[in-house]
C-alpha cells in the first residue's frame, strides 16, 4: 500500500539533499548535530553557527540554497556547480568555491579527483558534493571527537583543507612505495619492462601535482586580497594553509621528478637493450653475407661454372664459404668491430 501525501511530506527532510549539520555553540563551546529530518526553522540559530553538508544529487539543493539569507548568487552557483576546477573568491567578507579532494568508494579510499563546493560567513558554513569524498568525512570524524575546537566558520574552512594537504601526504607515501618497488626492478639485473607499471602512478602524480598548484596559487591570491573582503581570521589561516600547502608541494613536485627520471631510466635500459639486440643481429649478418654470396655465385645457372665438373666441387665450394666467413671475421676484428 502506497503510503498518502502527509506520510511522504512526514519522511521528506526540510533540508533537501543534507548529508549532516552540526550547531556550534559559542556559550558552552560545544557541537551538537542536528537530524537529517531538522525543519528549516532549526537552521535559525541564535548564537554559535552552523555547518550544513549537503549532496548535489538531490536536485532540489539549489532551490533550497536561494531560500537561504545571506547567500550572493555567486556563492549559489559556485555550491551547485559541475564544473571541475579549484577556485576561491572572497566577496563581502565571503568566501566560496571549489576545492580539491577525492572520492571515497563505499568503506575504500580511492585516488580519483573529487570536488568539494563550499561557502563560508561570520554565521555558517556550507559544503556540497557530488560524491563521497575523503577528506571531508575526516573533518566530520574530528568534529565528532572534539568540536568544542571548532569556535568560527573558518576553524572548519582551515580544517578542510588542512585535511587536503594530509590526504596528500598519504598519497606521496603510498606512490613513494610502489616506486621503490618499480625501482627495484628497474636496477635488477634482468631487464624488464615496468613502463606499464609506472605510466598510471606517473600520470597521477602529474595530475596531483597540477591541483595542489592550483589550490596553493588561489590560497595566495586570496591572502592578497583587500581586508574588507576577507572573512574575519581568513589572513591568518590563509597563512597557515599556504605553508601546509607549499611544504606537501615540494613533496609532490619530488617524486614527479623521481617518477620522470625513472621513466627516462627504463627508456635508456629498453634502448640499450634493443641496440645490442640489433649489434647481435648485425654481427650475424656480417657472418652471414659472404656465404650468402658464394653459394648466390654457384646458384646460378651459367655455362661454365667453376667447380661443375668434378668429383669435389661441392667440398671444395664450402671451402670458400668458410674462409669467406674467416676473412668477414678478420675484418671486423681488424676493424675493432667486433
Amino acid at each position: 500500500m502506497l503510503p498518502d501525501s502527509t506520510s511522504l511530506a512526514s519522511i521528506t527532510p526540510a533540508v533537501p539533499g543534507l548529508v549532516w549539520a552540526y550547531h556550534f555553540h559559542s556559550n558552552a563551546r560545544r557541537c551538537t548535530a542536528l537530524p537529517l529530518e531538522a525543519a528549516r526553522s532549526d537552521l535559525d540559530v541564535d548564537e554559535g553557527f552552523l555547518w550544513l553538508h549537503l549532496n548535489l544529487a538531490d536536485m532540489r539543493v539549489a532551490g533550497f540554497l536561494e531560500s537561504l539569507p545571506g547567500l550572493t548568487p555567486a556563492a549559489i552557483t559556485a555550491l551547485t556547480t559541475h564544473e571541475t576546477h579549484a577556485a576561491v573568491t572572497l566577496d563581502e567578507q565571503l568566501a566560496f568555491g571549489t576545492l580539491v579532494d577525492f572520492q571515497r568508494d563505499f568503506d575504500n579510499d580511492t585516488r580519483d579527483i573529487g570536488w568539494l563546493h563550499f561557502f563560508v560567513s561570520d554565521r555558517i558554513i556550507i559544503t556540497t558534493r557530488l560524491q563521497p569524498l575523503r577528506s571531508i568525512d575526516r573533518v566530520r570524524s574530528a568534529v565528532e571527537k572534539n568540536g568544542t575546537r571548532y569556535r568560527r566558520p573558518i576553524d572548519v574552512f582551515e580544517t578542510l583543507v588542512a585535511e587536503f594537504q594530509r590526504t596528500m601526504i598519504t598519497l606521496v607515501m603510498e606512490f613513494t612505495e610502489e616506486l621503490n618497488l618499480i625501482e627495484d626492478f628497474v636496477y635488477d639485473n634482468a631487464p624488464r619492462d615496468e613502463r606499464r607499471r609506472l605510466a598510471p602512478v606517473r600520470r597521477t602524480v602529474v595530475r596531483l601535482h597540477r591541483h595542489l598548484r592550483t589550490v596553493l596559487t588561489l590560497m595566495r591570491r586570496a591572502a592578497a586580497a583587500d581586508d574588507d573582503e576577507m572573512p574575519p581570521g581568513f589572513d591568518d589561516v590563509a597563512g597557515r594553509l599556504i605553508a601546509r600547502l607549499e611544504a606537501v608541494d615540494h613533496d609532490v613536485y619530488a617524486l614527479q621528478e623521481r617518477a620522470r627520471l625513472l621513466h627516462e631510466e627504463i627508456d635508456s635500459k629498453l634502448s640499450s637493450e634493443t641496440n645490442r639486440h640489433l649489434y647481435i643481429l648485425s654481427i650475424m649478418t656480417a657472418f652471414l653475407l659472404p656465404p650468402s654470396l658464394v653459394t648466390g655465385f654457384f646458384g646460378m645457372n651459367t655455362s661454365a661454372l667453376p667447380f661443375a665438373e668434378g668429383a669435389h666441387g661441392t667440398l671444395l665450394a664450402f671451402g670458400f664459404m668458410a674462409l669467406s666467413v674467416a676473412i668477414a671475421w678478420w675484418l671486423l676484428r681488424r676493424t675493432g668491430i667486433f
